[in-house]
């Protein structure tokens, strides 16, 4: 069985919908993810906030604008009387619950409830969709299998166990329909994936049931080896692997967010990034096996900080690097790069809410030293150590431009560089006309 994922975009329209089966072959076994309707889950998101201020009367304001929306959708999707009915009846359904909860006492918890709103409306009205054409279809509530803990990660065996007993409850149906990005947490209530919403659902539904693919359809023909809004001449990559990819995300390719894909690289179930506009192009595979010998991508990460610790206190002592990464920790203010040399440490963070904080406790070490406005770049490729050249040809590339920091060796997929975010536009061009022009 495959695991299709469609995003917003790709359902954004009644027509955009309908041309899903361009893709969809009813008589293959799949299960197809939805999210929302491009632009739903903002417009949830908005009228939260309105509740969460007790703005009700702006909030039901915004409720019935998108629900006009909706009707409109509805009539367009469903032309047929008896169908565009029974979806009128469901956007009704949906939009009175939503309006009920202005008069109520709203807290985060319904707050979750409400963005949850969009997926049960798009996968509701795209299987009265496949109903109106004669394409059979079963839906399957995610709130019946997907489930997260009490940290917030999600429950494997539990969606295998929950899960497989509806495929087998309806078995003879090829075509299932289910919905990204929401689910339950430890406590039942309605909750959400957070971390790459619709993409992790794919792939946690391709570990459960050990699928034979995960194809993540997105507006983008795959991977580039570099950003297309900055560099011309970009081209998907073919093959990548799970490690790779998730470099790639992680480093500022926004085509995948860096941990949708681990639960299908647990598992070593493919994943194909394919493009919902071009459905011929081949896209780009991430499995375990990848092209040896070879350089990537380059991607980059805009909103770094750099921080410099230098102490004398630091030579030839031990437990000293401990001390400061405790600091961190007692934040949450995760690292992303670090180097060390005798009397000194450097490092990165991209999340800085608690960054006063933080130098003042550092500032017990030693001298402190910040910069702002950084960006990584990242080469990823295979940097193993038998291969020769690479990372001299990496460094080559932009000689001509201040690097703040470099990280090599920590991985065997990529060099990462330090500079200054006005130097960004000219390192990525450097880069990509230096390895692959």
């Amino acid at each position: 069985m495959k695991i299709l994922k469609f995003g917003g975009t790709s359902v954004g329209s009644p027509e955009r919908m309908t041309k899903l089966l361009d893709i969809i072959n009813p008589a293959e076994e799949q299960i197809v993810v939805l999210s929302a309707v491009s632009g739903t889950t903002n417009s949830l998101v908005e009228i939260s906030g309105k509740l969460l201020k007790e703005d009700k009367q702006e909030a039901l304001t915004l409720i019935n604008a998108l629900r006009l929306k909706y009707n409109d959708f509805v009539a367009e999707l469903l032309p047929e009387a008896d169908f565009r009915a029974e979806g009128q009846e469901v956007v009704d359904y949906h939009f009175q619950f939503l309006a009920t909860l202005a008069n109520d006492m709203f807290t985060p918890v319904e707050e979750k409830v409400v963005l949850a709103e969009g997926e049960l409306l798009s996968t509701t009205l795209y299987h009265i969709y496949l109903k109106s054409i004669g394409v059979p279809s079963v839906l399957l509530p995610a709130l019946d299998f997907m489930k997260i803990d009490e940290d917030n990660e999600p429950d494997i065996p539990f969606a295998t166990a929950n899960l497989k007993p509806l495929l087998e409850k309806y078995a003879g149906n090829k075509l299932f329909i289910t919905q990204g990005f929401i689910c339950r947490n430890s406590f039942g209530e309605v909750d959400n994936l957070r971390r790459g919403g619709s993409d992790y659902t794919a792939s946690l539904i391709g570990a459960a049931i050990l699928a034979e693919e995960v194809q993540i359809w997105t507006d983008i023909d795959g991977m580039h080896n570099n950003d297309p809004r900055i560099v011309k001449g970009t081209k998907p990559i073919s093959h990548l692997s799970f490690d790779e990819a998730a470099e790639l995300a992680y480093f500022g390719a926004k085509i995948l967010h860096p941990q949708s894909v681990f639960p299908a690289a647990k598992y070593k179930i493919p994943v194909r990034l394919l493009n919902t506009m071009e459905p011929s192009a081949a896209g780009t595979l991430i499995s375990s096996e990848s092209e040896k010998g070879k350089i990537k991508s380059i991607a980059a990460k805009d909103g770094i900080t750099a921080i410099k610790i230098q102490s004398s206190r630091m030579l030839l002592a031990y437990g000293f690097l401990r001390r400061i990464f405790e600091i961190f920790e007692r934040y949450k203010t995760p690292i992303d790069m670090i180097t060390t040399s005798e009397v000194a440490v450097s490092l990165t963070i991209d999340f800085t809410d608690n960054l006063d904080q933080i130098m003042e406790e550092l500032r017990d070490f030693g001298s402190v030293e910040i910069d702002k406005e950084q960006t990584i770049v990242c080469v990823v490729g295979d940097f193993g150590s038998e291969k020769h050249g690479f990372a001299a040809r990496v460094l080559d590339s932009i000689k001509h431009i201040p690097i703040r920091m470099i990280s090599y060796g920590g991985s065997s997929y990529n060099i990462s560089l330090l500079v200054n975010t006005d130097d960004k536009m000219e390192a990525l061009r450097s880069l990509h006309n230096r390895i692959f022009e």
